[in-house]
């Protein structure tokens, strides 16, 4: 059985972080942090998008701001021609 990362990522997916800045209820002057990380699709986010639409809908904390992190952990492979022989004794 294969994971869903797995699926995931090989359907292009990579590996997303989300660094969110929020302002507290309580204390508006306050920025909290918190960090989310998915899988998703650069360079539209959807699933990025979806939280944060959640997270305006239902949260009580105003977003202040998203600084995001993308990297495809799986990519085709990098190879290059050889013309030539080594001989090794």
């Amino acid at each position: 059985m294969v994971s869903r990362e797995f699926r995931l990522q090989m359907e292009r997916y990579g590996l997303t972080t989300a660094e969110i800045h929020y302002q507290r209820p309580d204390h508006p002057s306050l920025l909290q942090l918190y960090v989310w990380q998915e899988y998703d699709l650069a360079p539209d986010f959807p699933t990025l998008r979806e939280f944060l639409g959640f997270w305006e809908r239902e949260l009580e904390g105003a977003l202040h701001s998203v600084r995001v992190a993308h990297n495809r952990l799986i990519r085709p492979a990098e190879w290059r021609a050889v013309n030539g022989i080594i001989a090794i004794h």
